[in-house]
């Protein structure tokens, strides 16, 4: 797995076009819609984080329930997860399966890249109708508690989908060789029009579409490289759309509700202390104290990386911040006494792996919310797993 959008700066440098490949008009944009999205965002963190701490403090300290904590929370959520989509896009975070374009030539590759971009294109333009009309039409139900028309939150979609667009016809702007970009633009349109033209043929096929859809279009799409979230969104969308009557207003209405699920808090807010423990400076003291009780021993370092992986894992939940919090302290010593860089490596990725059952984890979490099984249950029955895998490991 890798990055989905690579930045432009990246696939100048892998295609190799001409000077002046970037247009200083849009990078300016660009910039500009990156403070637009990061500020609030960063503001809706720390909105979230004071809500719920009002509200918990109300409710078992006060013991008087803000009965608009909850609801408030949901709906700031929904924004933040947006935005959250909206900066990922922007940087290339969102995740798509890379091995075969990475292996191919820098000419192939750039093409790849841009298909990425335009099939992404192609599923938020798809979304920009049917996400106002859900908008729309959510302004006639008022909320419970806060009693606001629940427009205020639907908005997020089509607010964060027109952002994403907007992101996406830069890069495309921002690209040199128009040729490789209208190369990339007609492949996707044309598989779009071509299904689009064989819909009486596909609504007779009956199950056979989820084979031609969920398996044939996911499957050539993932392996091309577009980033898997809109791979399945294309698959979801041309499905429903040229082999059903379910109105596209549906699709938005489960993104939604994916989306506002209050268990899915604990995900930002987990990732939000375990930059905050690696910030304070708080992991390196406990990665300290581990290698004065085994550091003396043969691999003793080793045994302080699973632990430290392990002891920061049950604190934080999030394994790119246990993992950033980690290594910088304990590879520079295990360096000088003559661990090997790839040793070191796949000891770090495979301890981060299998800490993932470890509480608090965000897979389980995300499990809990989508399969509506209790997350006290998951955290119970992921220690077990996690502690034999550790020291097998060992």
């Amino acid at each position: 797995m890798r990055a989905a959008l690579t930045h432009p700066a990246a696939l100048r440098a892998d295609a190799g076009p001409a000077p002046g490949a970037r247009r200083p008009w849009a990078i300016t944009l660009d910039n500009a819609l990156g403070h637009l999205v990061e500020i609030p965002a960063a503001i809706l963190v720390v909105a979230e984080i004071v809500i719920l701490f009002s509200g918990i403090v109300a409710r078992y300290v006060l013991h008087t329930p803000l009965v608009w904590s909850d609801e408030l929370a949901s709906i700031l959520f929904l924004w933040l997860a947006m935005l959250g989509a909206v900066i990922a896009f922007r940087r290339g975070e969102h995740m798509r399966m890379g091995a075969l374009v990475n292996r191919a030539s820098p000419g192939t590759r750039a093409l790849l890249d841009m298909v990425a971009v335009a099939a992404a294109l192609a599923f938020l333009l798809l979304l920009q109708a049917p996400g106002y009309e859900y908008a729309s039409e959510e302004q006639y139900v008022t909320t419970a508690a806060l009693e606001i028309p629940n427009a205020w939150r639907a908005a997020a979609l089509p607010v964060g989908t027109a952002l994403m667009l907007l992101i996406a016809l830069l890069r495309l702007v921002e690209r040199a060789q128009w040729r490789v970009t209208g190369l990339a633009l007609l492949l996707v349109g044309g598989v779009v029009a071509a299904l689009t033209a064989l819909q009486p043929v596909l609504a007779g096929l009956g199950n056979l579409n989820l084979l031609i859809f969920f398996v044939g279009v996911v499957a050539a799409t993932v392996f091309a490289g577009v980033p898997i979230a809109f791979s399945f969104g294309l698959a979801t969308f041309g499905y429903l759309s040229l082999t059903t009557d379910v109105p596209m207003m549906v699709v938005v209405g489960r993104m939604d509700e994916g989306m506002s699920h209050l268990i899915l808090l604990a995900v930002p807010l987990f990732v939000f202390l375990g930059v905050l423990i690696e910030m304070t400076g708080m992991a390196k003291r406990m990665v300290a104290f581990l290698a004065s009780l085994l550091g003396h021993v043969r691999g003793g370092l080793s045994y302080v990386l699973i632990g430290a992986m392990y002891v920061v894992s049950g604190i934080s939940g999030a394994k790119a911040a246990d993992m950033a919090a980690v290594a910088p302290v304990l590879f520079p010593e295990m360096r000088e006494r003559g661990a090997d860089e790839g040793d070191l490596v796949a000891l770090l990725s495979a301890t981060g792996a299998q800490t993932e059952t470890v509480p608090p984890s965000l897979v389980l979490i995300t499990i809990g919310s989508v399969t509506g099984v209790s997350i006290t249950a998951l955290f119970t029955g992921g220690l077990l797993p996690g502690l034999v895998l550790g020291v097998m490991l060992c």
